[in-house]
């Protein structure tokens, strides 16, 4: 669990899933079009076997997937997480999501900051990436704000729905 700055990130709990599937749903016109896994049809059975993957992911040591809620109301507010850990070379991945009716309001760049002070204080991590499809705004500017140094553009870094597309990579280091 983390807490900082009026966030608490914790594992998803199975009972989760139904807000989870909620906020997916709520959030298709927004994240969809980035995260092809987002559909109008999302429904607790996917948030549980999310959930399921998650565990699993954080068993084996390859990420560490969270819940991003309100620590004063316990509201959810989206999902974010370390993933593809790298400890070998003491580096990882972040992504993260907000739901769409809370977006616009500092929660993805406060995220982030606590999320890279976890994997740099916590989990001995020297490098934490940002990879971000080009035409992404959003998340570009959710990189920048978080403090992460843009390092360019990788070509075919992604596949989304299918298809490779470049993307900025945005990194963190201590």
């Amino acid at each position: 669990m983390i807490v900082s700055d009026g966030l608490l990130l914790r594992p998803f709990e199975d009972s989760d899933a139904t807000v989870f599937a909620e906020a997916v749903r709520e959030s298709v016109e927004s994240v969809s079009r980035w995260m092809p896994w987002a559909s109008h049809d999302y429904s607790t059975v996917h948030a549980l076997e999310w959930f399921a993957a998650c565990r699993a992911q954080r068993d084996a040591g390859t990420a560490l997937e969270f819940g991003i809620f309100c620590q004063d109301s316990g509201a959810f507010l989206g999902g974010a997480g370390l993933n593809e850990i790298r400890r070998e070379h003491r580096f990882c991945n972040l992504g993260y999501w907000v739901r769409q009716s809370r977006q616009g309001q500092g929660i993805a760049p406060r995220c982030v900051r606590a999320l890279a002070a976890h994997a740099f204080a916590n989990e001995g991590l020297r490098r934490v990436e940002i990879v971000v499809a080009v035409g992404n705004t959003a998340s570009e500017k959710v990189a920048v704000k978080s403090g992460a140094l843009h390092e360019g553009i990788a070509r075919n870094r992604l596949v989304i729905n299918d298809a490779s597309v470049p993307a900025h990579v945005f990194s963190l280091i201590p």
